[in-house]
């Protein structure tokens, strides 16, 4: 059998750099230094198929234009079941700052939300080295209003949920229940799917998508003030129009094959990124 063996030099380099690996491992699974941001967005604890949506959804980009530093206290709020923004926020906060994940309630009967919420629990489950720290809590009104102490954290984020919200008649009590999380000065991070169109008003939410001037006057409705705006998440090749609403075009591409090349080529939905601040 032929045996492949690397450049004496090369080996030495490749022993090293796995030598490393298995340093850092350690040392991020018992708390003796924290993650950076860039190792939290591309570690070996993501999946490939995660790590590609980088692309689409710049999550170290994000993270800074909302502010966020390793010593923060940060809330999550629906990050589903699949968590792909606590792969980033858990390891990252995990030696240095506090990470609550204020999640749905998997004990209100309804199917999807009970399926939704046991998927990430198992998920956190899973791996405690990255996500033993998590503070895990419901947020699900109108029975389940507090998502984290009042006046602890420092940032509050939130992605592509809105339109759910919108959709049950419940944004004005989660946001609430943001604000009074946030300590004075304390910044909301929103991400959502845009559209230009408001001719359909806030039904477009049931297409997944919102105006800015929407969201903005939705948020600022329950006390926020609007800080900024970044085109880090745009995607100008996104008309907003579509069969399925947003669940057309990827991950989720609702029509199966039908046109799949089409709505792969237009990439994840179009998306505003917003800055608030608790004063």
């Amino acid at each position: 059998m032929l045996k492949l063996r690397l450049p004496h030099e090369k080996e030495k380099q490749m022993k090293k750099i796995l030598t490393t690996g298995l340093i850092l491992t350690y040392f991020w699974a018992n708390n003796l230094v924290a993650m950076t941001l860039a190792e939290a967005t591309t570690g070996a604890h993501r999946s490939g198929e995660n790590i590609a949506r980088n692309a689409h959804r710049n999550p170290t980009k994000t993270l800074e234009f909302f502010g966020l530093k390793e010593n923060m206290t940060v809330l999550e709020i629906w990050p589903g079941s699949r968590g792909w923004y606590t792969e980033v926020l858990a390891p990252y906060l995990k030696t240095n700052g506090v990470y609550y994940a204020a999640n749905f309630d998997g004990s209100t009967g309804a199917a999807y939300f009970e399926k939704a919420a046991k998927k990430f629990q198992q998920k956190i489950n899973a791996s405690p080295d990255i996500y033993g720290n998590i503070k895990l809590t419901t947020l699900m009104p109108p029975n389940k209003v507090v998502s984290a102490p009042a006046e602890t954290v420092d940032l509050v984020v939130t992605f592509r949920n809105i339109h759910n919200w919108v959709n049950n008649g419940i944004e004005k009590a989660i946001l609430t229940s943001a604000y009074k999380a946030l300590k004075k000065n304390g910044v909301l991070g929103l991400v959502a799917h845009r559209t230009k169109d408001s001719s359909m008003g806030l039904e477009s939410a049931q297409t997944g998508y919102l105006t800015e001037e929407q969201v903005i006057a939705i948020v600022e409705e329950v006390g926020f003030s609007f800080e900024a705006r970044s085109e880090i998440n745009a995607n100008p090749s996104d008309s907003a129009n579509h069969p399925k609403g947003v669940w057309t075009l990827p991950p989720m591409l609702r029509l199966g094959e039908i046109d799949k090349e089409k709505y792969m080529a237009i990439g994840e939905s179009d998306r505003m990124t917003l800055k608030f601040i608790k004063k």
